[in-house]
């Protein structure tokens, strides 16, 4: 194997396994990839991307649905939602510049991070806060949501969703976790219907990539289901940080 799909068959391990547990496989899958192919169009590298992860978000999120029982009406309605929208949201961009979002993507990622830190018990039990109807028109909401902006921006879907769920659902990180990637298997698949169409897809990179992925969500899913709570939690801030120092350097370089 050329040395290139070794150094994107590592990253994509690593990417499967964050994003399984936590969200923000894209921090380490994307990067590889711009940087494996720096004149390669960014577009292909989006499609290509896309088309590994969603096969490691569909075993991450078969692993958690057989270990994890989900309220099914309320993931569904969110995922349905999130599918939608995440589509309109990919159609917008010519509309407006998403970068503009950066400033209020760095204040959210902050409010996010002050307030897990600062509830050491958050997400600890799975303690539904709403009625299942209310249940379902919030999630419901969540995904359309989060569907648009990751079809419009993207960075830190899968870990806007999980706080979503935990702190305005009252889900337990771990079955938050696994919601998010039901929701973030059909936002990916959303955007595949885009960019597969429109043949912005390596499917020799994409397969490699896709085995390494599955891979690792194999990995962090048992990780997830074998440690529990905290320590997706403890992954999340993490994640959350590297979104944010992320987030602040493009805000300041740009």
């Amino acid at each position: 194997m050329d040395t290139p799909y070794l150094f994107l068959s590592f990253f994509a391990f690593l990417a499967g396994l964050v994003d399984s547990v936590s969200g923000g496989g894209g921090l380490i899958q994307l990067p590889a990839l711009l940087v494996a192919f720096p004149s390669a169009p960014v577009p292909l590298l989006f499609g290509t991307n896309k088309f590994a992860s969603m096969f490691g978000t569909a075993v991450a999120t078969v692993r958690f649905c057989r270990a994890q029982p989900l309220p099914v009406m309320t993931v569904g309605l969110a995922a349905a939602a999130a599918f939608v929208f995440s589509f309109l949201g990919a159609r917008s961009v010519s509309l407006l510049d998403p970068s503009l979002l950066r400033p209020l993507v760095v204040a959210a990622l902050i409010i996010v991070l002050i307030y897990t830190i600062y509830q050491p018990s958050l997400g600890d039990l799975h303690a539904p806060k709403l009625s299942p109807r209310n249940q379902r028109i919030v999630a419901s909401c969540i995904g359309a949501a989060l569907g648009f902006y990751d079809g419009f921006f993207g960075p830190g879907t899968g870990s806007f969703i999980l706080f979503a769920f935990v702190a305005l659902l009252g889900f337990d990180f771990l079955r938050a976790s696994a919601s998010s990637k039901v929701i973030n298997l059909a936002t990916n698949i959303a955007a595949l219907s885009f960019f597969i169409p429109e043949g912005y897809v390596r499917y020799d990179l994409g397969a490699i990539m896709a085995a390494a992925n599955i891979a690792g969500s194999i990995v962090g899913t048992h990780l997830a289901l074998s440690k529990g709570a905290r320590f997706v939690r403890a992954l999340f801030i993490v994640v959350v940080v590297a979104l944010l120092a992320k987030q602040i350097s493009q805000l300041v370089l740009s």
